[in-house]
């Protein structure tokens, strides 16, 4: 369906034919949950682990390392196994109930019991024999099931977000009504952040329900209000799939029935295997390592700025849900424009944005944090702030515009890369890089961070030398998206000539 279809008006606002809602509106309403109760776990996460006993910002570059990274090789494995085994509906349901399930036993049990499961006097006497730079790494022993229920929100927009939804929506979607349902999804999770941050807030306000027979302060009830809120929301979003598969999508558009091709088997083996050989597949696999490596940079620093500002786990996690309350507006407001981007310019010119709306916010960042140190920034003289407080607030600024750049147009160009490739490929290469991949790249970000903690002893002293690693970072990243966009527009060149003749990729 071509945008000449539509009047002028409704191709800027509501690119989207009648006979396609049926079909638009269920994905835009899954895609809006996922994305709600992934900015309410992330708020809610790191609030959890840096503001723990024992506990601080150090934290989160072991727990993505020495727990996230083998969790998510862990998931990816189950995931490849259990789609060689069910059909694609029946694993998305599996993966949901996985999540959904911990959520549920860590609310009911296992944060109620943590003073009794947490190994106090184990990680005090690993802390007094351990150099201070494994203090971060000890946290995570000490406040393990805490460590857990970061892992499990850190892999919710792993696996369920961008391997089970943008996975399905790959395969029933093509390049055409990609650029136009894409755009409008962003909008959607912009308005998702929004609403996920104002209800952060609002559940980490300091009333007690007396009425309520859990926990005995009103964060402990924060977390049960936040849990129950995800545990609905994964319901209503199995209950949505559910629906558009036996409503609205074709046997084929399901993957019940292939008639051309038998089923493909899946291996992490290889997938890693196909990802090697394939240089399209490398260019993307790059943009999503510098993305997350490049925002990991820059969110430990500034993570730990905030838990000196806030450090009560309530004020914390009001704070964080106002960013991400601004963030989702900032990307909202910027969506209405850059949405209709995708639809008119070149894959290059929209993917390029993000990366440099990044370099340009992160290197300022890293800028004010080596340059706070200087007299004329330390004295507080400029605005009557202090020199945290400034901080921390254009390290908020940075991840807002980063962000919105990312829900807005990065997340949206990604995912059409994928689409022009063959079904094994497409399958195999998108299990890799978003499976493994993109945690690899926050791996990779908290390897340096421990590396400069053990060298520096602090993260506000290693400032200047991962400031230099992150401009590199997004060299890299600028370098893959012109050499993607040239192969992408190759690809799609070819099939506007033979599937969709009358949509242009410019």
């Amino acid at each position: 369906m071509s945008l000449d279809m539509f009047g002028k008006w409704r191709a800027f606002f509501w690119p989207i034919g009648r006979s396609e809602l049926k079909k638009f509106i269920p994905m835009l309403l899954i895609f809006f949950f996922i994305t709600f109760d992934y900015n309410l776990l992330r708020a809610f996460k790191d609030s959890l682990i840096v503001t723990a006993q024992g506990s601080g910002a150090e934290a989160l570059p072991f727990a993505k390392v020495w727990a996230i990274l083998p969790m998510a090789i862990g998931f990816t494995f189950l995931f490849t196994r259990l789609t060689n085994r069910f059909s694609r509906e029946k694993v998305f349901y599996i993966m949901i109930g996985i999540f959904i399930s911990f959520f549920f036993l860590f609310v009911f049990f296992l944060y109620p019991a943590r003073e009794m499961l947490h190994p106090h006097g184990l990680a005090d006497r690993l802390q007094a024999a351990l150099p201070e730079g494994c203090r971060g790494l000890i946290s995570l022993l000490r406040n393990w099931t805490f460590t857990a229920f970061y892992v499990m929100s850190d892999l919710w927009s792993t696996m369920i977000l961008t391997v089970l939804f943008w996975g399905f929506a790959n395969e029933v979607t093509k390049v055409g009504e990609a650029k136009r349902f894409y755009g409008i999804f962003a909008i959607g999770a912009n308005l998702s952040t929004i609403l996920s941050g104002q209800v952060a807030v609002f559940f980490s306000g300091n009333t007690f329900f007396s009425w309520i027979p859990y926990g005995t302060q009103s964060w402990e009830q924060s977390l049960l209000f936040v849990n129950c809120t995800v545990i609905a929301s994964g319901l209503l979003i199995m209950g949505m799939f559910r629906w558009l598969n036996k409503n609205v999508l074709t046997p084929e558009e399901r993957g019940t029935v292939r008639p051309e091709t038998p089923k493909q088997k899946m291996s992490m083996r290889k997938n890693f295997s196909m990802l090697a050989k394939s240089r399209y597949l490398l260019l993307i696999a790059l943009i999503v390592l510098a993305y997350n490596l490049g925002m990991n940079l820059i969110e430990i620093v500034w993570k730990n700025q905030i838990k000196e500002l806030y450090p009560a786990p309530s004020s914390y996690n009001t704070y964080m849900g106002q960013v991400m309350t601004l963030t989702g507006t900032v990307a909202f407001f910027a969506s209405l424009f850059l949405s209709v981007l995708l639809r008119r310019v070149s894959w290059t010119t929209a993917a390029l944005i993000p990366s440099l709306v990044t370099l340009v916010t992160g290197g300022l960042f890293f800028a004010f944090a080596f340059f706070a140190k200087m007299p004329l920034w330390s004295s507080g003289i400029i605005l009557g702030l202090s020199p945290l407080v400034l901080s921390v607030t254009f390290g908020s600024m940075q991840n807002c515009l980063a962000r919105a750049s990312k829900y807005t147009l990065f997340d949206a160009t990604k995912e059409l890369a994928f689409i022009p490739l063959d079904r094994e490929t497409k399958l195999k290469g998108k299990a890799a890089i978003d499976g493994v991949g993109s945690r690899l790249g926050k791996s990779g970000g908290s390897v340096i961070h421990q590396s400069f903690l053990i060298l520096f002893g602090s993260l506000a002293a290693s400032a200047p030398y991962i400031g230099m690693i992150f401009l590199a970072t997004s060299a890299i990243w600028i370098f893959s998206v012109t050499a993607l966009g040239k192969k992408f527009d190759q690809l799609t060149t070819q099939e506007n000539e033979t599937k969709e003749p009358s949509f242009s990729t410019n």
